[in-house]
């Protein structure tokens, strides 16, 4: 018995690779011993830059940018050559940076009294990627997840060297605050080296722009934005997107994906034609993880909480459609069983929960580490005992 333990982060608890080597942990104290493999996941959230880094034997870039207040900051990305990747037909080529829109425009980043995506800028994300290009990368793998702006990405834009003018050719400062006076972008003084640069964004989510499932309404909230602002900033992401299909013929309103990252992922694309891909996928692709499989018997994955939303693109979602197109179990272990198992058990043969009864959520997050090795150990004594 071999199992390939492959979580995803549980999200303000415990990262991915912290997450496997407590599962790791638990299996080897059982009664069932198995051999194991850790193979820690991430979707385009929080963590996927350095698990990419990690996995693909990339360096981390020193690099000073601007958090989402504006405050300087000294961060990182990642650089991987061709040399360093598996081969796989979505290999990327030598010179790929890495970056993790979290190091700069994170919510992480803000203490929670500062969190208003009214006037937190993804700027900081932008200074990151001229940083890839002032070492070569013509290849970015932009992984957008835990970001604390709902700006449609005009502060990465801006960074870049485009404008945000009113109908008197003036420069629009205070954005996304002032989106609703856009009347045009000018992208002149555009980065002339991104014409150049194949920009992937690899996405978490599959929201739209805009819309009852849009950036504001959905992610506004998480990010500080009380009731008036999420409607300012509806206006403001709904403006954007008229003025890019004015502009440029593309509409990214509706777009699946478009509201990744409080819709940075619609204004990459619309005016600088990233393209938007599941990051799980993507993840999965780049990492061999088919190979990992084929050595395997058994897969155990999870996150904070599986549910029906799991089924849109997230990390367990992807382990275990991999891990059934091999034939093989998966068990999903959960901080949160779901209400309704129907549609998810097709993908997971068993979904665990982690926790106790009753117990409290602060609590639940301090030992999510002792509770994954638990969980993963009772679970190995079971099988063994039925063997």
């Amino acid at each position: 018995m071999h199992v390939l333990i492959a979580p995803n982060a549980f999200k303000n608890a415990l990262s991915a690779d912290s997450a496997a080597a407590a599962i790791q942990r638990g299996l080897s104290r059982s009664r069932l011993d198995p051999t194991t493999e850790c193979f820690p996941v991430g979707d385009g959230g929080d963590g996927t830059g350095d698990l990419l880094i990690q996995r693909l034997h990339g360096q981390r870039i020193p690099a000073k940018v601007l958090d989402p207040l504006g405050r300087p900051i000294e961060t990182y990305f990642g650089m991987v050559s061709s040399t360093a990747i598996p081969p796989s037909p979505a290999q990327p080529p030598a010179q790929t940076a890495i970056i993790e829109m979290a190091n700069a425009s994170g919510l992480r980043l803000l203490d929670p009294a500062a969190r208003n995506p009214l006037h937190t800028s993804s700027a900081g994300t932008g200074d990151l990627i001229r940083a890839a290009l002032d070492h070569e990368a013509r290849d970015i793998l932009l992984g957008m997840g835990g970001s604390a702006t709902v700006d449609g990405g005009t502060g990465i834009l801006r960074a870049l060297g485009a404008r945000f003018l009113n109908s008197h050719g003036q420069p629009l400062h205070r954005l996304p605050l002032e989106l609703t006076e856009l009347a045009s972008i000018d992208l002149t003084n555009l980065d002339p080296r991104l014409a150049a640069t194949n920009i992937v964004v690899l996405c978490d989510v599959t929201n739209p722009l805009t819309g009852p499932f849009g950036a504001a309404t959905v992610f506004g909230p998480q990010k500080g934005a009380n009731p008036a602002a999420v409607r300012k900033l509806e206006s403001a992401l709904l403006h954007l997107s008229s003025v890019i299909l004015h502009q440029t013929g593309i509409n990214v309103a509706d777009m699946a994906r478009a509201g990744t990252a409080g819709g940075g992922a619609a204004g990459l694309h619309g005016l600088l034609q990233a393209k938007l891909v599941s990051g799980i996928d993507y993840f999965l692709e780049i990492t061999s993880f088919n190979e990992a499989l084929a050595r395997s018997t058994h897969v155990i994955t999870g996150e904070g909480s599986i549910d029906e939303q799991t089924l849109q693109g997230k990390a367990p979602f992807g382990v275990a459609t991999h891990a059934k197109a091999h034939g093989l179990p998966v068990i999903a272990l959960t901080g949160r069983l779901p209400d309704n198992r129907a549609r998810l058990n097709p993908y997971f043969d068993e979904i665990i929960s982690i926790n106790p009864p009753h117990i409290r959520m602060p609590e639940a997050l301090r030992r999510t580490a002792a509770n994954l090795e638990r969980t993963a150990m009772e679970w190995a004594n079971r099988l063994a005992a039925m063997a």
